[in-house]
């Protein structure tokens, strides 16, 4: 990750600069590590197997700590100091808790059922993609946007208690209740607030409690100067790492099913492309049009867009099985929306000109 922002003053083409010469070539890597984990996947037999054999839950061992490993250094950024100025802030928790519960879920829905009217299974999968709202990889993408970081880890705490209240109730009313109001069928779907609990605390809560702990201790011991100047910028890259490793890990997973079946995997990457676009780009203008600052609008935008992927896969296998139609429509997920959200970076960063430079806050 990036050691040092730009300054508040500087243009986007500044900040883009600034970045570290892993931050800037972001996309180039992304798509080395797809294209490794997909070639991993399809040239060497039992990989999948292998990998797959130790789970957490449903999910694969190697994705958690890549996941684990992602997540630690951007929550040990947090000023945990800072969060009260986030959570005082109600037209971004209102503009956040009505864009990822109501607006998200919904479209996703009614893009699943435009495009992909006739394959049931893959639609499913979508609906669910859009119910699990983000709490990992958005942390990065705002991070390289240049967002708030405290009102990122505000926003991807509430998505999590959310998510653990309603998913289930969301998924009921989406692939039940709503679909037989509108004379449509649909599957039902099963999942446990325990399995999800589960799965915020692992994902979310370990890399948290560690975050939280570094920052706390180390300002202690050695001040914020020492913290922030001198470790921070030591652990940043473990991000980037952990984050290629996963994208790796997940591909080479899947890589037999993407490869073998690039017909489907189109034909869900359409709802997917627009779902992003729309996300984003709702989140971005409502985060100007109620007057938040740059920092805060990003942070938005991207809280918005994000998925949780690895709860959809998860939840998607465990109901449907890991070779359904459900599942690979997960998978198609972070396969979209991983170079989708980095471009996005980038367009965030462009878009830093219709703020006024004033409002925007310096970072350390």
């Amino acid at each position: 990750m990036s050691t040092q922002p730009a300054q508040a003053t500087a243009p986007s083409a500044g900040v883009i600069g600034a970045l570290s010469v892993l931050d800037r070539f972001l996309p180039v890597w992304i798509i080395a590590a797809m294209g490794a984990g997909l070639l991993l996947g399809r040239l060497v037999p039992g990989l999948d197997a292998a990998l797959d054999a130790v789970k957490i839950g449903e999910i694969s061992l190697p994705i958690a700590l890549g996941l684990l490993l992602m997540m630690y250094p951007v929550l040990a950024k947090v000023r945990y100091d800072r969060l009260g100025t986030v959570t005082g802030d109600r037209r971004l928790l209102l503009s956040s808790l009505l864009l990822n519960w109501v607006l998200g879920p919904a479209l996703m829905f009614a893009l699943a059922w435009i495009f992909l009217p006739d394959l049931p299974e893959y639609r499913t999968g979508l609906i669910i993609v859009g119910l699990a709202r983000c709490i990992a990889m958005v942390l990065i993408w705002n991070d390289l946007a240049c967002g708030n970081r405290e009102a990122a880890a505000v926003l991807v705490a509430l998505n999590s208690v959310f998510q653990v209240i309603a998913f289930g109730a969301l998924g009921w009313f989406y692939l039940q209740v709503l679909p037989g109001w509108l004379g449509l069928t649909q599957s039902a779907l099963e999942v446990s607030a325990f399995d999800i609990a589960f799965y915020v605390l692992v994902f979310l809560g370990i890399p948290l409690a560690a975050g939280y702990a570094s920052r706390k201790l180390g300002e202690r011991a050695r001040g914020r100067d020492w913290y922030e100047q001198r470790f921070l910028p030591r652990i940043g890259p473990i991000a980037l790492y952990g984050l290629l490793f996963t994208i790796v890990i997940l591909f080479a997973l899947q890589g037999h099913t993407i490869t073998s079946q690039p017909g489907d995997v189109a034909r869900i990457a359409l709802p997917l492309l627009a779902y992003f676009a729309l996300m984003w780009g709702g989140g971005f203008l409502t985060g100007k049009a109620i007057g938040l600052p740059y920092d805060k609008t990003t942070t938005l935008a991207f809280t918005a867009a994000g998925n949780n992927f690895e709860l959809a896969i998860a939840v998607a296998v465990g109901v449907f099985g890991v070779t359904s139609g459900q599942a690979l429509a997960g998978v198609v997920g972070p396969l979209i929306e991983v170079p989708v959200l980095v471009a996005l970076v980038y367009v965030s960063l462009a878009g830093r000109r219709l703020f006024r430079t004033a409002e925007e806050p310096t970072r350390a």
